[in-house]
């Protein structure tokens, strides 16, 4: 196929026409518009600055493919709703896929084969052959282990308000997420159990629950969350985090995932509340109550250092209302709509001494368990209380300083 025609053809893409948008793929086009033979050479060299910079690799089939496969388009549309898709469509579809193989697999020496390259240097990129179309509708057909747009390129997400957008924020991906493992954590297994099986349920279709993972700072209730999120993923679980002030906005967020097939973990971290805070209301709302039936795909995973969340003092607790009796009450009512509450206290001397013993090897330090003990209760001291954060600074610290001496 020549540039000409390949232009053309690529101008005929219906399903994946979005794509032009995207500016590596818009700089490959201009590979193929006639015109002066410099210009070609030019363009590719263009092209693969935009694959170099903009890509972070210099491999234009998987950047290709990657872009396809993540393409949320009206195929997902249906594939997300379990819905039969028209002929038409999977036809139009399949010939965008085709096309697009095609492109994928065009090197530098492909495109500028016909032009006067003579002592010009021509920067070239990865390509191999690559069936699209195959790929493609398998992942389709398990949309609801990798999802589609921006949820199929990350797993974790944080809120952001903005009065551009419609829905008042938007999503954006955690390029590094905290890569926290299950088996990195120590002790506490019975919390973790709790939250990895509701979890399960959830990725099952069941109904999960919402868990407010609450108690002592320091003793990993984040963490767990977080790798939870991360052992997951690969079966479609998808993590958004959310601050108290954004609180408002679930309602919109809850609309917007509903329709989704992965499942979500929405996550609120450290999480207390002012005395008649209008954020208490919204969650309130949210966790039971709201008009909005429950969606199936979503669960709200709280952390909290206090068991009712609200932050009350003696004087508001005598208060001069005549029936403060109920709005106390009120104030204790939220928690209690978690349908899971996960008690983290701080540990004892044998659980904080096996975290520290634990993570020393996990770091390759040598040091007798007598010494490290004692060192750890020091620092324990130190830091007021025993703690799995302790225990970690701990170790980091040893670690540096072993790493200095050498």
């Amino acid at each position: 196929m020549d540039r000409k025609d390949l232009d053309r053809q690529l101008d005929t893409l219906s399903v994946f026409s979005e794509l032009n948008t995207d500016p590596v793929f818009h700089a490959f086009r201009q590979c193929f518009y006639e015109g002066d033979p410099q210009e070609t050479v030019r363009a590719a060299a263009n092209f693969a600055g935009a694959l170099y910079h903009l890509g972070h690799t210099d491999n234009w089939t998987a950047y290709l493919k990657d872009l396809v496969l993540s393409h949320k388009n009206v195929c997902t549309y249906f594939a997300a709703r379990k819905l039969p898709l028209s002929e038409h469509i999977r036809r139009a579809a399949l010939h965008d896929l085709e096309l697009l193989s095609a492109c994928a697999q065009l090197t530098a020496e492909q495109i500028t084969e016909d032009e006067d390259t003579d002592g010009v240097f021509v920067p070239s990129w990865e390509a191999e052959p690559c069936d699209l179309g195959t790929l493609y509708f398998d992942r389709l057909a398990e949309i609801d282990k990798h999802g589609c747009g921006i949820f199929a390129k990350y797993r974790m997400f944080h809120m952001e308000l903005s009065e551009k957008a419609d829905a008042g924020y938007v999503l954006k991906p955690v390029a590094e997420p905290d890569a926290v493992a299950l088996h990195d954590l120590i002790g506490y297994e019975l919390q973790r159990r709790q939250v990895i099986d509701n979890t399960k349920a959830l990725l099952s279709g069941k109904k999960a629950s919402n868990i407010l993972l609450y108690g002592d700072a320091g003793t990993g209730k984040s963490a767990t969350v977080k790798a939870v999120a991360n052992a997951y993923a690969e079966e479609g679980l998808r993590l958004v985090e959310l601050s108290k002030n954004e609180l408002h906005l679930l309602p919109k967020l809850l609309d917007e995932l509903s329709s989704d097939p992965l499942k979500f973990i929405l996550f609120i971290d450290d999480l207390s509340f002012q005395d008649n805070d209008d954020d208490f209301s919204a969650l309130k709302a949210v966790l039971e109550g709201s008009i909005s039936a429950r969606s199936l795909n979503t669960v709200i995973y709280a952390t909290s250092n206090r068991r009712h969340i609200v932050r009350e003092t003696f004087s508001a607790r005598a208060g001069d209302e005549i029936h403060r009796n109920d709005t106390m009450q009120e104030t204790i009512s939220l928690s209690e709509r978690f349908g899971i509450n996960v008690y983290f206290e701080k540990p004892n001397k044998a659980l904080y001494l096996q975290i520290v013993q634990t993570l020393a090897r996990q770091n390759g330090l040598t040091t007798d368990d007598e010494t490290l003990a004692l060192e750890a209760e020091r620092f324990a001291l130190r830091k007021s209380g025993r703690s799995a954060r302790a225990a970690r600074q701990f170790v980091e610290q040893l670690s540096a300083m072993y790493q200095e001496k050498e």
